[in-house]
């Protein structure tokens, strides 16, 4: 198994995003966050789509009472759109499809539909990930994408894709042969997990600002979650069935 790293979703390139790789998408603060979140709350699926325009569309498709609309654009909650913080969706999205619309998460997601696999992972499922994917593969390239900001590097992301790769590895029964940059990835984790790197980092800044520190707190916990978020056709993700990590919430 090779492992390649994608520092921003705007290295994806489509013709090399192919049959043969595998995909794991990154963005920490908050998509993949959000989307593992919504899957362990109950939700039937998550829709990722490009901007508002394309969520309202789609959630026409569904009755009212089994869509929820969630989403932000350059920060800022989209109007008459749920808001995209974890904690405040446990109770909104149980049992429904939620639509969601972010800058640049659910952009990745998209842009990388073309591999055989896409995968969607944080610091909450990135053991659960990790173990899917040693079991399931062996031959092929796994491409881990950090999502970015609009073109920009984003330690939060770098940070949670390096906690995957170590997991993976962990994980593994076999070698796993690591590129450059998701080698650099591995090192930066293992050697910055005691601090305080996501909410140091200018997204973890910013959502500090606006008082999200308990949303910060619950996305930072390392493999709380049992989800493996799976897109199924190109454009709808849904929760692979794994068994629970025996462990204690917070732990």
């Amino acid at each position: 198994m090779k492992v390649h790293l994608l520092l921003k979703k705007e290295e994806i390139d489509h013709e090399k995003m192919d049959d043969n790789k595998i995909a794991v998408v990154f963005d920490v603060l908050l998509a993949t966050s959000t989307i593992t979140a919504c899957l362990d709350y109950g939700a039937k699926q998550v829709i990722p789509v490009l901007d508002g325009v394309e969520a309202r569309k789609t959630a026409k498709q569904f009755s009212p009472e089994d869509v929820a609309l969630v989403g932000e654009y350059n920060g800022i909650t989209i109007d008459g759109f749920l808001d995209p913080a974890p904690l405040q969706l446990k109770d909104p999205v149980k049992g429904k499809t939620v639509v969601l619309s972010t800058t640049n998460g659910t952009v990745a997601i998209r842009k990388a539909a073309s591999a055989k696999e896409v995968y969607v992972a944080s610091i909450l499922n990135g053991e659960t990930v990790s173990k899917e994917i040693a079991e399931r593969y062996t031959d092929e390239t796994i491409i881990v994408v950090c999502s970015g900001s609009k073109n920009q590097f984003c330690m939060e992301d770098f940070y949670g894709a390096g906690y995957f790769i170590n997991q993976l590895i962990s994980a593994s029964n076999k070698p796993v042969d690591l590129t450059d940059s998701a080698q650099a990835a591995k090192l930066f984790y293992e050697n910055t997990k005691t601090n305080h790197v996501v909410q140091d980092s200018r997204v973890g800044r910013m959502l500090t600002k606006y008082d999200f520190e308990d949303d910060l707190a619950f996305i930072n916990q390392e493999g709380l979650l049992p989800v493996v978020p799976h897109l199924i056709d190109g454009r709808t993700i849904q929760a692979v069935k794994t068994p629970p990590i025996n462990r204690e919430v917070g732990s």
